[in-house]
């Protein structure tokens, strides 16, 4: 697993923070180390040490032997964090990032001293009847010795064992796992994000007790389409 690391700054005793205090950044499907570079730079000029890591099958990291699962790319963190000496950590995580740093949350809590989910993946969505359809025609077809409906043009590009990745990946809904989550919790959406919308900020709200929701003008990557508010707000929540 390739990784990036912004240490923090020799100024950081002006900010009081602590020599100790890391920052995990996780980031979205197809993204890359460097999604987050420009947050962990300005976090690092405040003392914080900023981790990128890059997961399997994306920028330079190569694809995994296997399919992987969620719970594959949680442990292959871990892993990383293990073998840096890292014991803590403040978790972000942007879209499929958001689905591991849920998992680690969930499951390896003591890792994390707090959680941050920036237009996150891993909840069920909501399904019209036209999703329905499309999936029963393509099953119908696949029978019939057909290829079937075609995915997207990315989808397409994909290698075999990355398309099985990407089909563990969005078929895995962790609805009972953010009940779990006991940590503070921000949860940073776009206001106009499509991909996932708005209605998923709110219900990670209600199921991760120690949580607030923060709303950024943009969509998907409201985090870069309103980073001025976001680096703003993140500030002050890692400094509580």
């Amino acid at each position: 697993m390739n990784y990036k690391i912004v240490a923090g700054s020799r100024f950081q005793n002006a900010f009081g923070v602590k020599n100790n205090e890391n920052i995990v950044f996780l980031h979205g499907w197809g993204g890359n180390a460097t999604a987050f570079l420009f947050v962990a730079k300005r976090l690092a000029m405040q003392g914080y040490n900023c981790i990128l890591p890059e997961f399997a099958g994306f920028g330079d990291t190569p694809e995994p032997n296997c399919p992987y699962t969620v719970k594959d790319y949680a442990q292959d963190v871990l892993k990383l964090l293990n073998d840096l000496k890292i014991e803590s950590a403040v978790f972000v995580g942007h879209s499929f990032g958001g689905r591991v740093a849920i998992e680690i949350a969930a499951e390896s809590p003591n890792i994390m001293k707090k959680l941050v989910l920036v237009d996150s993946a891993g909840c069920r969505p909501r399904r019209k009847p036209q999703y329905y359809f499309k999936v029963l025609l393509h099953k119908i077809l696949r029978k019939l010795g057909f290829e079937g409906l075609k995915g997207s043009s990315d989808y397409r590009m994909l290698s075999p064992v990355m398309k099985q990745t990407f089909k563990n990946v969005v078929n895995y809904f962790q609805d009972k796992q953010t009940v779990k989550i006991k940590i503070p919790t921000a949860i940073f959406w776009g206001k106009y994000d499509k991909e996932t919308p708005p209605y998923m900020a709110k219900r990670l709200q209600r199921n991760i007790a120690d949580s607030q929701v923060f709303w950024l003008n943009g969509g998907h990557f409201a985090y870069i389409d309103d980073s001025f508010s976001f680096v703003s707000i993140l500030k002050s929540f890692l400094k509580e």
